[in-house]
Parts: structure tokens; C-alpha cells; sequence
């Protein structure tokens, strides 16, 4: 995941995007896989944080079944996504300091504006994120 930007289908995004919608009060989470290093399939995990609302926290069974079914399906870890009901698509403190997939996408998704809503991509290695551009393709 060296290239300067980040390619998400139309139809990823889209699915990303409605999942945060659905449940506006609470952060949604999940992962993204990838085949031969493109995004392909979301993966929804329910969030089992003590404060649904302000932070995330990937249920571990829901996590273990995911990664079983991308690796059955070839498919590899590619991001890691939650969105933000009140807050700016950008890491906070909390999401810094608990990232532990280096090589992952993090994936922030803010219902905190007017009509629109905005993700954001972000490699964060030892608590610095790095933003990564977001193009999106129509395949």
C-alpha cells in the first residue's frame, strides 16, 4: 500500500457510507479486504465499546470470522473502518493510541456534516497517522 493514493469502488463506498448511516448514533465498524490489492468486499463488525457513541471497539468474535472468511475467500486484510457520528473524519486521540495494524488502511467516515459525508483514509503507525488520498473508481 505504497501508492500515493487509494483507489475504493463506487459500490465499497456506497456500502461503507450506507452502514454508517444506518446507525448514526453509534459508531459503526468493520473490515475491508482486498484481492491482489484491491478493496473488494466489507466486512461488518459489531461494536462492543463501553461508550458505542464516542469510541469503537471490534467485537473479537466478529473479527476471528471475518479474517477466516477473507482468507477463504484469497482475500487479505486491506483496512480497518469505523465512522465518527459527531466528530471530523480524522483519528482521534483514542483511535491513535489503540491502532495495531500497521500495514492496514484505517478507514474514518464522519456523519458530522450538512448533507454530505466524508471518509478519510489513514496508515497510523506508533500513534502518527498519515493521511492517504481517496480516489473513487467505478468498477
Amino acid at each position: 500500500m505504497n501508492s500515493p493514493d487509494i483507489q475504493l469502488s463506487r459500490k465499497l463506498t456506497n456500502q461503507l457510507l450506507h452502514l454508517a448511516q444506518l446507525s448514526p448514533d453509534i459508531e459503526v465498524c468493520g473490515l475491508v479486504s482486498s484481492q491482489n490489492g484491491v478493496p473488494c468486499h466489507c466486512y461488518p463488525v459489531a461494536n462492543v465499546a463501553d461508550q458505542p457513541a464516542q469510541r469503537f471497539l471490534l467485537d473479537a468474535a466478529g473479527q476471528i470470522a471475518a479474517l477466516k472468511a477473507m482468507r477463504e475467500r484469497g482475500e487479505e486484510l486491506f483496512a480497518i473502518y469505523h465512522s465518527h457520528p459527531t466528530a471530523p473524519a480524522i483519528p482521534s486521540s483514542t483511535d491513535l493510541e489503540l491502532a495495531a495494524y500497521p500495514d492496514a488502511l484505517y478507514l474514518i467516515i464522519s456523519l458530522n456534516t450538512k448533507g454530505v459525508l466524508e471518509m478519510r483514509g489513514f496508515h497510523i503507525i506508533e500513534q502518527v497517522a498519515q493521511e492517504i488520498p481517496l480516489t473513487l473508481s467505478e468498477d
